[in-house]
């Protein structure tokens, strides 16, 4: 079953993918540690294949989502 999703909500979840490709694509920042940055990045990537999972996307493109969670994972 499609879960059920505005078409705001869907571009606000799409939004907030970007912000994790977009950290993870800066790389660590300067005043965080090895094992907190790791952490970081773990967390991200989670966040990505979950998000990437839902049923409700319709024409976005997932390539920067892939290439993120591809390169971080």
């Amino acid at each position: 079953m499609a879960e059920e999703q505005t078409d705001a909500q869907i571009a606000a979840h799409y939004t907030a993918m970007g912000h994790s490709v977009d950290l993870l694509n800066a790389g660590k920042p300067a005043d965080m540690t090895a094992d907190d940055w790791t952490d970081t990045k773990k967390r991200n990537v989670e966040h990505l294949e979950l998000m990437k999972a839902k049923t409700y996307w319709t024409s976005e493109s997932m390539t920067a989502v892939d290439k993120a969670i591809a390169d971080f994972k």
